[in-house]
């Protein structure tokens, strides 16, 4: 019967040339897509902004304006210059911001589980068919044609029972973990590079001391020598006054070795060769103590115990964990969804043995509900929910152990800012008693009345007096920025001045 007399099998026809039009929309906004994938501008894409919490450099949380782009060093490098190098070019620094990429795209896969997903496929077939029946000739044909097929399916889970809702949950606590890290990793380089320029500083000043020492200890040889030129002294006087002498020019010699070896590494933390040029700042010119540390170290241990990154870190992972729990849970549970095909193809249909072919087009579709229900899966879900809970319960304890370390590390340096903002006075005070007890001594043995013992000895404690007001100056200002890092603190306004 014709197609004229049937109207309900017009009207299929009808329905089935529109399904045939928005599948034709459907392959061409998929060919527009493959061909943006292709040019790689789709995945440039953030459809899902997960990118949000990616910094735009790894300076970034602390650095929030650099660019990462620097000209030559400067002369004197100042520690804020140091720390910037450092903070953009640290490989740790680098490795943690890839980590924040690698997890909010994990985030993003995980909020794509709430789409749709749709697959296409198009074949084209050069198909030649020989048949030949013996004692029949009649009967034998052969055909050459070409067919062509494409499908195209959708699915779209629409409940399943708080399994996405748990995956993404542990995807957005694992960025806020791979956030956390990244902020450590960048206040242990700022830590790092601080400590290596005062220990470089501190080298300097060394070396200042040390030639300032031989200088007093050349003094000290000429006057032994005049006196034992003139018969007023022994010439033993003499022979002590150059040991000691000697004994300066040595430990100046070890000085300029411990500089640059200690440039090298500061060099290092900014990511330059070890040796690159640098010049440093005299010691006196650094930041000399205030009252920036006047908190109890109750309040500290307080805050550290659960504002440290390395807490945070371990905290984001716990709950990372936890949603890890109820997403294993989930999976062995039923899910409900969507589910459509729509394919088309144009294989030749014969009515019988021998017959030639007859162009042909079969269209197929469907669309339904579908539902899926884990019955049995050998005990594996399981053991899954136990590995998980497991994982869980380990990392309370990796979080029990953050917060310890990071209140005994603020105990510590709290009571080295303590110790060595004390020791900025005491230094000064013995640097200038030594100083008069060496002039005098001096003045002493030059008229006759003292001796080289008491002269060596004096220019001995003046060495360690000035060794030791260097080492003071540099502990401070290293120790309070090591409390400012285990405090989760540091930042550029902590060195702005210095």
């Amino acid at each position: 019967m014709s197609a004229e007399f049937h109207p309900v099998a017009g009207q299929f026809r009808r329905r089935r040339r529109r399904i045939s039009k928005g599948a034709r929309y459907l392959v061409t906004a998929l060919i527009v897509y493959l061909g943006l994938a292709a040019s790689g501008k789709a995945a440039a894409q953030d459809f899902l902004h997960t990118n949000k919490g990616v910094p735009a450099t790894p300076a970034s949380p602390l650095l929030r304006e650099h660019t990462c782009i620097f000209g030559p060093l400067g002369q004197p490098l100042r520690l804020q210059e140091a720390v910037e190098r450092a903070l953009c070019n640290n490989p740790k620094t680098r490795e943690a911001w890839a980590n924040v990429e690698i997890q909010a795209a994990a985030v993003g896969a995980a909020r794509a589980a709430y789409l749709p997903t749709l697959s296409t496929s198009v074949q084209e077939v050069r198909d030649r068919t020989s048949t030949v029946i013996g004692g029949y000739p009649q009967l034998t044909s052969r055909d050459d044609m070409n067919t062509a097929s494409g499908s195209a399916s959708l699915s779209w889970v629409l409940y399943d029972f708080g399994g996405r809702n748990a995956a993404i949950k542990n995807a957005s606590q694992l960025l806020a973990a791979a956030q956390a890290s990244h902020e450590g990793s960048l206040q242990d380089a700022f830590a790092d590079v601080s400590k290596h320029y005062y220990a470089a500083q501190a080298a300097q000043g060394t070396l200042t001391t040390a030639i300032e020492n031989e200088r007093t200890a050349n003094e000290s040889l000429q006057v032994a020598k005049r006196r034992a030129d003139s018969g007023v002294s022994p010439i033993s006087d003499a022979l002590q006054a150059e040991t000691a002498y000697v004994q300066a020019v040595v430990s100046r010699t070890k000085a300029e070795g411990d500089l640059q070896a200690a440039i090298g590494a500061m060099a290092v933390d900014m990511g330059l060769r070890p040796d690159e040029p640098v010049v440093l700042p005299e010691v006196e010119e650094g930041g000399m103590p205030d009252d920036d540390f006047q908190e109890s170290v109750s309040s500290l241990i307080d805050g550290a115990m659960q504002q440290h990154p390395s807490v945070r870190a371990a905290w984001a992972e716990f709950k990372a964990a936890e949603a890890k729990v109820a997403q294993t849970r989930a999976a062995g549970l039923p899910s409900f969804g969507l589910a459509a095909k729509l394919s088309r193809n144009t294989q030749p249909a014969s009515l019988g043995l021998g017959l030639p072919p007859y162009p042909a087009t079969v269209r197929d579709g469907y669309f339904g509900v579908q539902v899926s229900v884990p019955i049995f899966e050998g005990f594996v879900r399981d053991y899954q929910i136990r590995q998980a809970k497991a994982q869980m319960n380990l990392q309370g304890e990796v979080l029990y152990e953050a917060r310890q370390q990071a209140a005994l590390d603020v105990w510590t340096n709290y009571q080295l800012v303590q110790s060595t903002t004390q020791n900025i006075t005491n230094s000064a005070k013995l640097l200038e008693i030594a100083l008069e007890s060496y002039t005098a001594a001096q003045r002493r043995y030059m008229v006759g009345v003292g001796s080289v013992v008491e002269l060596l000895s004096t220019q001995s404690s003046l060495a360690t007096a000035r060794q030791q007001r260097v080492q003071a100056l540099t502990d401070w200002r290293s120790s309070r920025l090591q409390l400012a890092a285990k405090l989760g603190r540091l930042g550029m306004p902590r060195i702005a001045g210095q």
